[in-house]
């Protein structure tokens, strides 16, 4: 690859190299203001100038990035508590893996208690790793997404439904009772 090929970041951006804010001046293509301000120094001002005068006072700028629609729909929330829980547990679990380890390499008395709780840790971890997995599966099956016989959400949705056609039933026969006018009642008197 030649040096013109490869060009990073900083020099396609003219990133400066102290890390300091870029000014609006120093900027040319896509991150320069949408707006007619003309660098300092650079050409002579026109007649065009005059009406970008207001533009000066309030230039806009073109948007940091634009937003796009997600690839894959979000975990739901029971999911990713546990998600986030197996990934605590499994930092926790490297790090007193690493201690353990450094501790058995410097021979300190901490290393013999440090190996015994990774050990324990690490079925912690794997415990974590494994609940992700279920409470994903018990989502699926509770939330219609898995399509099968024993799907417990396609019981609760037939109950759902007969409900809702008992409700509609009673709603009918009520307003048929009240176009009648109660005229189908019994009275006592």
């Amino acid at each position: 690859m030649g040096s013109d090929t490869v060009m990073g970041t900083a020099e396609r951006s003219k990133a400066p190299e102290g890390g300091g804010a870029v000014r609006a001046e120093e900027l040319s293509g896509p991150q320069a203001p949408v707006s007619g301000i003309r660098p300092h120094g650079r050409g002579k001002p026109d007649a065009s100038d005059a009406g970008s005068a207001r533009a000066q006072e309030q230039p806009s700028y073109q948007p940091l990035w634009v937003e796009e629609p997600a690839r894959r729909r979000r975990l739901p929330d029971p999911v990713r508590t546990a998600a986030v829980r197996a990934v605590l547990l499994i930092a926790v679990t490297l790090i007193q893996a690493m201690v353990a380890f450094l501790c058995t390499m410097a021979g300190s008395w901490l290393a013999f208690p440090m190996v015994i709780s990774s050990v324990a840790s690490t079925v912690v971890a794997t415990w974590g790793a494994v609940d992700v997995w279920v409470t994903h599966q018990v989502w699926n099956q509770r939330n219609g997404v898995v399509s099968e016989p024993s799907s417990t959400a396609r019981s609760l949705r037939r109950e759902r439904r007969t409900a809702r056609r008992e409700e509609r039933a009673a709603e009918r026969a009520q307003a048929r009772i009240r176009r009648r006018g109660g005229a189908g009642q019994l009275s006592h008197s």
